[in-house]
């Protein structure tokens, strides 16, 4: 019946993060992981001596073709542990940032995970198979800021981050070799054309943050500083951005995914 209350599961620490699926449960404390079987609710797996993860990072797709568990592998600087939830041994270890992990999000197909650092400036994806760094996006130069929540589209196009600045930046997964015409053409890429010909002259860290891609679109928000979560789906063929605030606002945009800019809201409850 619904309502009804399946199985009870009580832990020696605090619970900090559940995650699901259709096929693993993911319960995080600070410095231990459980995964359970989701048919049966039976413990598979404990991952134990976990870096302390007070905050309960952590990531778990939803693809069955790639089942895995995200979590933070250092205290230190911004790694991020991949764990197979199916054949319950660890994946790679990637070095995503130099400072410690704030905020990280799988892709649909579980093939991709992007992550922010404390700092809050640069927002990676990665492979999570290879480790490889796919793309590099730049949510501001000086302002440094508290990444609250990751969001992919559900084609994997597009990535949205919302932190406790008034800005919610959406980010559009295009290679700058497949930009159209029109984007490339904006100020910023001609100034990277140009940038492109003196880089050899420029010390590496310059030219790898001067050529990194900026925002696609935007929602300039009127509760800055309220922790947010955010998702992305598409509805009647027009791709929404779902913002829930902890002070239990929730708030709809719409993405124009054919010029950006900033979104128009469609709905608050």
């Amino acid at each position: 019946m619904r309502g009804t209350e399946i199985l009870s599961y009580s832990f020696a620490n605090t619970i900090l993060a559940v995650k699901l699926n259709r096929s693993r449960l993911a319960v995080c404390l600070e410095e231990s992981i459980y995964i359970h079987n989701m048919r049966d609710m039976k413990l598979l797996h404990t991952i134990r001596d976990i870096p302390s993860n007070r905050d309960g990072l952590c990531a778990l797709s939803i693809s069955d073709e790639n089942p895995y568990l995200a979590y933070p592998g250092s205290t230190v600087t911004g790694e991020i542990q991949i764990f197979d939830t199916v054949n319950l041994k660890p994946g790679i270890l990637i070095a995503a940032h130099e400072s410690p992990l704030a905020a990280m999000a799988f892709d649909m197909t579980g093939a991709k995970i992007a992550t922010a650092s404390n700092k809050g400036t640069v927002i990676r994806i990665h492979s999570s198979i290879d480790g490889l760094c796919l793309f590099e996006f730049r949510r501001g130069v000086r302002r440094v800021a508290t990444i609250y929540s990751l969001a992919f589209s559900p084609d994997s196009m597009y990535l949205a981050a919302s932190s406790n600045t008034e800005t919610i930046h959406i980010f559009r997964l295009v290679n700058q070799k497949e930009k159209p015409p029109e984007v490339a053409s904006s100020w910023m890429n001609s100034f990277g054309r140009i940038l492109g010909g003196v880089a050899y002259y420029l010390p590496k860290h310059t030219t790898e943050v001067l050529t990194q891609d900026r925002a696609f679109a935007s929602v300039h928000s009127q509760s800055a500083g309220t922790k947010t979560t955010i998702a992305m789906n598409i509805f009647n063929k027009t791709l929404k951005l779902f913002v829930a605030g902890y002070d239990g606002v929730l708030s709809v945009y719409e993405v124009n995914t054919n010029e950006g800019g900033e979104c128009k809201q469609i709905s608050q409850h």
